[in-house]
């Protein structure tokens, strides 16, 4: 069995771009793409030189075989993606934007992911990486899937391994907000790592000061809570220590879609590399500011070099 260093698990989408601003009703041409939190993950990590899997189920159709594809050409191990004969991969349509957040519209209901299921877990496989990825949307997309992940999390804390957790809030997907608050935290409290953004704890807490949003989930047992807040950086809080990262300055935002995710690639990079929390965050923020500056979802994430260049020609008035 090959060694890995990150596992994450989730599901991938077909990614149809439209070519010009405006409505998506509007435009007649689009550029396919890959799109997903957990494979923005698993492709950011991949590009600065870590051993990745990404694990789930696609549809027996071109937009399946598109998407593993793309994967295995951004090096990331797709072993254990099944292929699934009786349910379509999910795709998505996105606006193009001149700047901020783009339309999407997702078609996504009773895909092959939303079919992954316990009976589908390989241990052996799992426990070969030392470290596991998650997102609150596995959590959102099926009762199966949900199962799946919640048996994956306490495999792995049980077997020693590490766990990262980006809540990944996607409402539209819940029956309630009650629902996905007791469910998501409910995973966070176990996890290692809990990545929110500020809006999102907010949600999940009830607190705005990203000092009290911290201490929520520390006080449950969570070792390092690093709290997102847009331009301004990130706030990191643990037991011992906490801090705040100033942002990178960027000198235009094109697309904000997997800014999120290229942080969590910089954050969970930096602590496998044991660099300081400060060292991790500024990394996450490193990443978080080139994803901005791109149209597509993880088009901006660097290969490991770009990325210490990156930081060490704009680090300076980042504390």
């Amino acid at each position: 069995m090959k060694q890995l260093d990150v596992i994450t698990f989730g599901e991938a989408m077909a990614m149809f771009m439209a070519n010009q601003p405006g409505f998506l009703h509007e435009n007649k041409q689009f550029t396919l793409e890959l799109a997903g939190a957990e494979t923005n993950v698993a492709i950011g990590l991949a590009r600065i030189g870590l051993r990745v899997g990404w694990v789930s189920k696609v549809g027996n159709d071109a937009l399946g075989k598109f998407i593993m594809e793309r994967l295995k050409n951004e090096n990331v191990d797709i072993e254990q993606v099944s292929i699934d004969d009786h349910h379509p991969t999910g795709f998505q349509l996105k606006s193009k934007v001149v700047k901020g957040d783009p339309e999407v519209q997702y078609f996504r209901k009773g895909s092959a992911a939303s079919h992954l299921q316990i009976s589908d877990f390989n241990a052996m496989y799992f426990l070969s990486a030392k470290h596991l990825h998650m997102t609150g949307i596995p959590l959102a997309i099926s009762e199966q899937a949900r199962s799946y992940a919640k048996y994956t999390l306490a495999f792995m804390k049980n077997n020693g391994r590490t766990v990262s957790f980006d809540p990944n809030l996607r409402p539209s997907l819940w029956s309630s907000k009650e629902e996905m608050v007791e469910q998501i935290n409910a995973v966070a409290f176990r996890a290692n790592y809990v990545l929110p953004g500020i809006a999102e704890g907010e949600v999940l807490t009830g607190f705005s000061d990203p000092r009290d949003i911290a201490s929520f989930y520390l006080e449950k047992g969570v070792e390092l809570v690093v709290i997102k807040l847009g331009e301004e950086g990130a706030f990191y809080k643990t037991t011992l220590a906490e801090g705040v990262v100033q942002g990178f300055k960027v000198k235009e935002v094109l697309d904000t879609v997997g800014a999120g995710d290229g942080f969590a690639v910089g954050v969970i990079s930096g602590l496998l590399e044991n660099l300081s929390i400060k060292d991790a965050v500024i990394r996450g923020n490193a990443i978080g500011s080139l994803a901005v500056q791109s149209p597509g979802d993880n088009d901006g994430y660097p290969t490991y070099i770009q990325l210490h260049k990156y930081i060490e020609e704009n680090l300076k008035g980042v504390n």
